[in-house]
């Protein structure tokens, strides 16, 4: 049986994970967190590239259309941000930031439109052409980058009414709001009506084309909506963690890279995009762990790099052959074995009691 929502489609099960998830964010982890690196090499590029996975997972997992250009996406809204402060006086950062999402999108609906007419692989190599083509443009025409010579620019400070956040813990708050608004709207999008269209043409589009959903808007909508995701995702990447623009950083590299936090977490599942973002993301610093402090660096940086494939390679097999939902149902089988053995064991103490009463 569904639990009642409490607010649109959020159940109380949401609201008391989302105030547990407040308190861990702005109280537990400002308090054991010391060092500037897990702020600025774990956490603000895991929040980063889960937001652009949550987008991935709209036009992927949940409307069933194959999509390879997350990071040309990205880019435009991270050079789109630049120049809104750049250009724009005394623009707020979020209207910047909101702004720099909607252009992306609009370069969404654009390459969106091939997915009328062609589907899978096919649009999969059409969808690519975005990740080219924005980089190109990117790069061809100076005024993107300011006419900077040298192909690396520096990114603004993040100012939110005239305070300047430049730490990393101050960087990481700004990212927690921007991600925690953005994913209950996914939430929302993915119960709601617009989600129920979106699987309805994933699972199979003629007959949601016969009971009257359109496949123009639905899918032109999810192209939209992913690119707006990406976007900012990709202002946030450029501004917290790169600190820097340039046009090699959002690469194809980057776009298989997303792509794999999506099967790997879970097609359909907007957790599944945080838990595959922080596989991609520790599994490679677990690697250099291991190589550095088991074997003292006797395994070479370039091996320890191909094993990072090799096993990504493996698992995404593994994942797509027995368990297509990916690691976001693992997780859920895993709550669900304890929540059961949890329940047998108050059962058997309960029974234990009314039998020692029963023999009193």
């Amino acid at each position: 049986m569904n639990a009642k929502p409490l607010f649109m489609s959020y159940t109380k099960g949401d609201v008391i994970n989302l105030a547990m998830l407040m308190v861990l964010a702005f109280v537990i982890i400002p308090m054991t967190v010391e060092t500037d690196y897990w702020y600025s090499s774990i956490l603000i590029p895991w929040l980063c590239l889960a937001l652009a996975a949550i987008g991935q997972q709209i036009v992927m997992g949940y409307t069933g259309q194959l999509s390879l250009g997350a990071a040309g996406f990205m880019a435009a809204g991270a050079f789109a941000c630049f120049n809104l402060i750049l250009r724009v006086p005394d623009i707020p950062f979020f209207v910047a930031l909101g702004l720099s999402g909607l252009i992306a999108a609009a370069f969404g609906i654009l390459f969106g439109l091939p997915s009328l007419r062609v589907r899978g692989i096919y649009l999969m190599v059409a969808t690519l052409a975005s990740q080219f083509f924005i980089i190109w443009m990117i790069d061809k025409f100076g005024w993107f980058k300011n006419y900077d010579s040298s192909g690396i620019i520096t990114a603004q400070d993040i100012v939110i009414m005239g305070k300047s956040f430049t730490s990393p813990m101050e960087m990481f708050f700004v990212i927690v709001v921007v991600v925690t608004v953005l994913t209950l709207i996914a939430m929302n999008m993915a119960r709601g009506s617009t989600g129920r269209n979106w699987m309805a043409v994933r699972d199979m589009d003629i007959a949601a084309e016969s009971m009257g959903i359109s496949l123009l808007k639905t899918k032109l909508q999810a192209f939209a909506i992913s690119a707006f995701y990406c976007g900012i995702a990709g202002a946030l990447f450029a501004f917290t963690y790169l600190k820097s623009l340039e046009p090699v950083a959002f690469d194809i590299k980057l776009s298989f890279k997303i792509l794999f936090m999506v099967i790997l977490g879970g097609l359909g599942t907007i957790n599944g995009a945080f838990i595959g973002a922080a596989f991609i993301l520790l599994f490679p610093v677990l690697l250099n762990s291991l190589g550095n402090n088991v074997f003292h660096g006797a395994i070479d940086a370039t091996i320890i790099s191909s094993i990072e494939q090799v096993v990504f390679g493996v698992l995404i097999i593994v994942f797509m052959i027995y368990e297509p939902l990916g690691m976001a149902k693992l997780w859920e089988n895993l709550k669900q074995r304890l929540q059961g053995s949890r329940s047998l064991r108050g059962g058997a103490t309960g029974r234990q009691e009314s039998l020692g009463k029963q023999v009193s």
